[in-house]
């Protein structure tokens, strides 16, 4: 988990939070990104989505300074990945696709720890604020060994926030998250944007992408096939229509519209779209 020490005045920086241009990286033999182009708006949530494979841990690798590009260029906060990594770092959080806290220690010491080491005035005050952000006050005297997944996730999450860093990498927040913690974390998110911080959301879940993102991205075999909002998203499909009720086609109809059909990496698909 990468976190804000000092956090430099981005609203004096022009541009986008994230501008990413050209981006290639391969292993070996193995393309793994092939020329992503994307801008991210300031105080914005964008999802990157894409099945298992398309690339989207390794973008948020090389945009958080853990991993470097071949070819291409990103700005974060106005920093350059590959020749300000310091700079870049100390605007954002990361938050990995599992969570990162001490099972030993309690939420609060938890908290307390990472405000520590952040050198913040008052560890304990700030505590004792994000465990009542995230709803965790009543748990926080608790080993976190015994918070249910949802609750980590958010604990893992209010400790990202330490510091305000203005934008916050979150990689698959709600893999294996039964539907209730889900939703808990899905609040968590629109609180960080209502808050003006940017988040750049990777997910394999539609209906995550669907009901979070400002715009969204599909990422597909190394790149990106399409970038908008959901209702230009949709437009790229006609209006079905069932006998006299007009629906409009859901993420997930556009996602294997774009994608193909025939073209699913051998996952089986169970879930359909539904009506809304």
């Amino acid at each position: 988990m990468l976190a804000a020490m000092s956090i430099p005045p981005t609203d004096q920086v022009p541009g986008p939070a994230i501008h990413v241009q050209g981006l290639e990286k391969s292993y070996k033999e193995l393309r793994v990104l092939r020329g992503v182009d994307l801008d991210v708006a300031r105080g914005s949530i964008f999802a990157l989505l894409g099945s298992n494979g398309a690339g989207k841990t390794t973008v948020v690798k090389i945009l958080s300074t853990l991993l470097k590009a071949d070819t291409g260029t990103a700005r974060v906060n106005g920093f350059d990945v590959a020749t300000q990594a310091a700079g870049v770092r100390e605007s954002i959080s990361l938050t990995g696709q599992f969570a990162a806290v001490d099972e030993i220690l309690s939420g609060r010491e938890n908290l307390v720890l990472v405000a520590r080491l952040r050198h913040l005035t008052d560890p304990g005050a700030i505590a004792d604020e994000l465990l009542r952000r995230f709803s965790l006050t009543e748990a926080g005297a608790r080993r976190a060994a015994t918070y249910s997944g949802g609750m980590r996730r958010r604990l893992d999450i209010a400790m990202s926030l330490i510091g305000s860093p203005p934008l916050i990498f979150l990689d698959e927040p709600t893999a294996g998250l039964d539907p209730e913690a889900r939703i808990d974390v899905w609040q968590a998110v629109k609180e960080l944007a209502e808050g003006g911080t940017t988040v750049l959301l990777t997910t394999q879940y539609l209906d995550e992408a669907e009901q979070l993102a400002d715009r969204i991205a599909i990422l597909h075999q190394g790149r990106i096939i399409v970038n908008g909002t959901l209702a230009e998203l949709r437009r790229l499909l006609p209006p079905a229509k069932v006998e006299y009720v007009e629906k409009q086609p859901s993420l997930e109809d556009v996602f294997f519209a774009v994608v193909g059909e025939g073209d699913k990496d051998g996952q089986d698909h169970k879930t359909r779209s539904s009506e809304k």
